[in-house]
Formats: structure tokens, sequence, C-alpha cells
């Protein structure tokens, strides 16, 4: 019991000092965006929500701290929450826009910065993978509902319903091997997304951008089924 009481303090103080910027973020937005109480809640409410399953997932993982990549990563969220509050606003754009681009940024960060520490782990990666998707739901979400195209939306959602797939097919469960070009293909994503929400290329442009990114997505992770699947076919030695 005492070894679970000090392995959670490291953990519960970054989750604290990511609610602080979170706090600092949102008032920034309120006072030079004009963001409303209730955007301010629902990123509040997301920001709970996720830390409450960051901490269990640091629980189950017996992980003490989830070391400096892991604060990186924390402010990532923290930045992704604050974009939250600016969705569907086409004249906040410019700082949704901004707020994303830091966030990507930061993802070529926290990697470099677990493994210089040694601190590279399962939990990490998983994080920062989750952290990615979230981002990727809400540059959707925004891309959707000031440009009117909702099929935007699969790009964000694919990766969710894999992994809902996974629960009815336990093969899709299986470990995958590390491919860069699943990675490429992941920042494509965020880049194309993040032009979209920009609003700098011409309506059709801007679609056929889009489509390609998903067409690249559904062919990546149509390889990882077709790994699983044959891994799951594969006879036990």
């Amino acid at each position: 019991m005492i070894h679970r009481s000090r392995a959670a303090t490291p953990t519960a103080l970054q989750l604290a000092a990511a609610g602080a910027l979170l706090a600092g973020v949102l008032a920034l937005l309120v006072v030079t965006v004009g963001v409303g109480a209730l955007r301010v809640l629902a990123a509040v409410a997301v920001a709970v929500v996720a830390g409450a399953l960051v901490a269990r997932a640091a629980r189950r993982a017996g992980a003490i701290t989830l070391g400096a990549a892991g604060a990186v990563t924390l402010a990532r969220g923290v930045l992704v929450m604050g974009a939250v509050t600016l969705v569907g606003r086409v004249e906040a754009s410019a700082v949704l826009v901004g707020l994303a681009v830091v966030a990507l940024a930061l993802d070529a960060v926290d990697g470099p910065v677990a493994r210089r520490t040694g601190t590279a782990s399962a939990l990490g990666a998983r994080l920062d993978v989750e952290f990615d998707a979230f981002l990727l739901v809400v540059l959707c979400v925004h891309v959707a509902l000031t440009g009117g195209d909702w099929w935007v939306l699969a790009v964000g959602l694919l990766r969710y319903a894999f992994v809902a797939a996974g629960r009815v097919l336990p093969w899709l469960r299986g470990e995958l091997p590390v491919r860069r070009s699943a990675k490429v293909v992941a920042a494509v994503q965020g880049v194309v997304l993040i032009v979209a929400a920009a609003d700098v290329l011409p309506p059709v442009v801007e679609r056929v951008a889009i489509a390609v990114a998903l067409a690249a997505l559904v062919w990546s992770f149509g390889v990882s089924v077709v790994w699983l699947w044959r891994g799951a076919r594969r006879p036990v030695r």
C-alpha cells in the first residue's frame, strides 16, 4: 500500500502541473479569443477524463512517473485541450492551427527525450499515440464544421474503429511491428488537416489532399490488418 502511494505521487504531480498549464492556456484563450464558458467547461471535462485515463494507465503499468518525455506528452495534450475550445470557430482558426502546429512539433520531441533519458516505455508510446489520435479528431471536427465535408471525420475515427474492431476480433489486438511507412502516413494526416484548418488552399485542392491522406491511412491500416491476420493464422511452434 505504501509502495502504491509513493508510486502514484510523481505521476499525480505531473498531472497537476498539466492541469495548471491548462488553466493558464484557457485563461489566455478567454482573454485573447473570447472563448465562452461552455467551451471552457467542455475542454475541462475532456481534460478530466483524459487525466483519469492517464492515471489509470500509469497505475496499471506500475509506472512511478511518466518521466520527462511524459511531461512533454502531457504538454501536447494541454495544447490539444486548448484547441478543443476553438473547434468550429472560423474566426479562431489561426489560433487553433497555431496550437495544433506546436502540438505536432512536440511530437518529434518526446520520443528523443525518452530515448536519451532511458525512459522509453510502452506506456509512454501509448500516451503519445492517444494524444496524436485525439488531435486528429479535433482537427477533423473543426474542418468538417467549417467546411461542411463530414466525410473528413473518417480520418480521425478510423483508428478508433480499428480499436473497436479489436474488441470483437481478438487477433486484431496483436502486437504490430514498427513500420516507418505507418509513422509517415500518420504525420501526413496531421499536416494535411492543419493545412485544411488554416483554409489556405482552394476548396477543391483541400478536398483532394484530404482524400489522398485518407486513402493512405486506409492503406496503412489495411497493411496492419493483413499482417495481424497472417500472424493469427500462423501455427504456434
